[in-house]
Parts: structure tokens; C-alpha cells; sequence
């Protein structure tokens, strides 16, 4: 499991897509972004071209675990994009145990025999937030972001499109 991270425009997700095409032919891609609004709808369709016709895609807001059991060994590599939406869906739907859903998420991604990439926004870098809700998620993307880093073989931290790898 290789984990990379970074802030926002950080160039995480483009290094993330040069590591799968890197892994071998059979490829899938994981994404957790929900299309909410125009602009969310015009930068999913952007990505799903970037990522063209050879990448599997599923689009998976919340079942990732489950999507990463489902689909181990049938592909060289899969890349989540990103644990952070995926978080924040987890904990809007208010019907899940945050905590049960990240363990459930990392323990899949170490576990897969496909390599699986994750992408994360790290947020603890800021203020601290104002609300609550606020600063509730930015604890928990902490404490995911770590949980993941101690179990993935590598970890890359992107900052202005480079990357460092620090594990």
C-alpha cells in the first residue's frame, strides 16, 4: 500500500496516476467524489478523461473497503481519489462508526495482494477551525492519515507538484 499526500494543488493526484499506469496493465481507480454541484460535475467528467478508457473507474463514496475486497486480484494496481472525500461522505451520512470505517478501509488496502494507492489531503497544516463539524473532521483526516501511513510501504508527501518520498 503506498499512501501519498499533500495539500490542495499539490500535484498528489497526477503522481497517484503516473504510479498506476506505472503498476502493469490491468488498472482500476476508486473515486469518492459525489457530484453535488456544476463544478463538482465538471471536474469529475475532467478527470474521468484523464484517466481515459484503459482504467477501470468505480465510483465508490462510501463502500470502499468492500470495493478494494471485491476487486483484489483482478488488477496489477487501484487508486482511491481520496480518503479525505471519502471521509467527509462517511461522516455526513451520519450512519456510520467513523472510526470501524477507516480501520475497515486501511486494514483492506494493507491487506489487498493488488497494490493499492491512496491519495489524502493532509488539513492539520492550517487554523484551527472554527466549528465543530470543522474540527471534527480535521482530527479524524488525522488520525486517518496516520492510521494509513503506518501501514502502507511507502508514503510521498506532495508540495508544488513535488514529490518527497518520506517513507
Amino acid at each position: 500500500m503506498i499512501l501519498i499526500g499533500g495539500g490542495s494543488r499539490s500535484g498528489k493526484s497526477r503522481a497517484a496516476l503516473q504510479m498506476l499506469r506505472a503498476a502493469g496493465r490491468r488498472l482500476g481507480f476508486i473515486a469518492t467524489a459525489e457530484p453535488w454541484d456544476d463544478e463538482m460535475c465538471e471536474r469529475i467528467t475532467r478527470h474521468r478523461e484523464e484517466r481515459g478508457p484503459a482504467i477501470t473507474t468505480w465510483e465508490e463514496p462510501l463502500a470502499v473497503a468492500r470495493r478494494i475486497q471485491a476487486e483484489d486480484g483482478n488488477y496489477d494496481a487501484i487508486l482511491v481519489d481520496c480518503l479525505t472525500l471519502w471521509l467527509s461522505n462517511i461522516m455526513l451520512a451520519e450512519t456510520f462508526d467513523v472510526e470501524a470505517e477507516c480501520r475497515a478501509l486501511v486494514e483492506s488496502a494493507a491487506g489487498a495482494s493488488t497494490k493499492v494507492i491512496l491519495v489524502t489531503n493532509e488539513v492539520g497544516c492550517g487554523i484551527v477551525p472554527e466549528n465543530a463539524l470543522a474540527r471534527k473532521f480535521r482530527d479524524a483526516a488525522g488520525w486517518l492519515n496516520q492510521m494509513a501511513a503506518e501501514r502502507a510501504t511507502e508514503v510521498h508527501w506532495m508540495i508544488f507538484g513535488v514529490g518527497l518520498r518520506i517513507k
